[in-house]
């Protein structure tokens, strides 16, 4: 896709926004709630007309070619597409019958995708009954019945729990094994670090950075020194050593009394910082240092923090 701009009244949702997926390889679009992955998706899976650009799928142009695209691709979205008043096994099947499978394969399709994603139990019950999560397995293995070579995962584990996700996860590395093309939006930093092979970081619809995981950290160098104080009336003392040690200005939980702050030497920065901080009396409960993650990366690019999810669900 090529310069692709679209807006919603007085919103730009994109603003020139170019993408390149080679195939057989995972691009992940990270960026907050807002910033224009589902508009993107939306207009490569011909659900919605950019206002100006160009984009193509599988060779195809989304504007000009929107039958070609949708029967090249799978879509699985944010809010899973079940129709609930059938079985799954009959809504797996019912895609089949519609991509011109017929009978037999169709079935032999549903059934192997039902036991993909561990819903064989589940298979001959209405889907009304199926959990959130079940459902969301539903929806993503509906996307793969037509054996796409380009598949849309627009937030694909978001409501799945820890086993459900590694399940996932090891679904759309068999795709990409196999030669299918992935573009994944996600809110999952260790998703996108653990399937990217390339990652786009997109704010207020513009591309502010694209690399893989390591390009990205290496771009803002350094690591992270994160320290806990014992007495929260030594933190304005502690964020004043880590100034003078580290870059930028620190981070961090007054209510946990944690403080953290990127540094470019590492251990030697670790090790100044606990010498002040011992020199003032100040005593240090825990220190770690850490690699810079997907995160810093993105506070580092735009100046403020994205609503991202952590591996437990948790939104920071």
């Amino acid at each position: 896709m090529r310069a692709l701009e679209k807006a919603y009244g007085s919103t730009r949702a994109l603003n020139g926004v170019d993408l390149t997926i080679p195939t057989g390889q995972v691009l992940g679009l990270l960026g907050p709630n807002g910033a224009g992955k589902t508009t993107t998706v939306r207009i490569l899976t011909t659900l919605l007309r950019a206002d100006s650009g160009e984009a193509w799928v599988a060779g195809h142009n989304v504007r000009t070619e929107p039958d070609a695209v949708r029967r090249a691709i799978g879509l699985s979205g944010q809010y899973a597409a079940v129709d609930e008043n059938l079985t799954g096994f009959e809504n797996l099947y019912l895609v089949g019958r519609l991509y011109g499978r017929k009978r037999a394969a169709a079935r032999a399709r549903a059934r192997e995708l039902l036991a993909r994603f561990r819903l064989e139990e589940a298979a001959d019950r209405p889907a009304k009954g199926y959990s959130g999560g079940m459902r969301r397995r539903l929806d993503l293995a509906g996307a793969l019945v037509a054996e796409p070579s380009v598949v849309v995962l627009d937030e694909p584990t978001t409501g799945l729990d820890p086993g459900g996700r590694l399940d996932t996860w090891k679904v759309i590395k068999e795709l990409v094994a196999d030669g299918t093309t992935v573009l994944l939006t996600t809110q999952y930093l260790e998703e996108a670090d653990h399937l990217a092979d390339t990652i786009v970081v997109i704010d207020k619809g513009r591309v502010i950075a694209s690399g893989t995981a390591d390009e990205l950290k290496a771009m803002i160098g350094g690591e992270r020194l994160e320290l806990v104080v014992a007495s929260a009336a030594d933190l304005p003392a502690t964020r004043q050593v880590l100034r003078e040690v580290g870059s930028g200005e620190p981070a961090g939980d007054d209510q946990a009394r944690r403080v953290e702050i990127l540094v470019d030497t590492g251990p030697k920065a670790l090790i100044e910082a606990l010498r002040r901080l011992d020199a003032q009396g100040i005593t240090v409960q825990d220190v770690a240092l850490h690699r810079p993650t997907l995160d810093d990366v993105f506070l580092s690019l735009t100046g403020h923090g994205a609503e991202f999810v952590d591996a437990h669900g948790e939104k920071r």
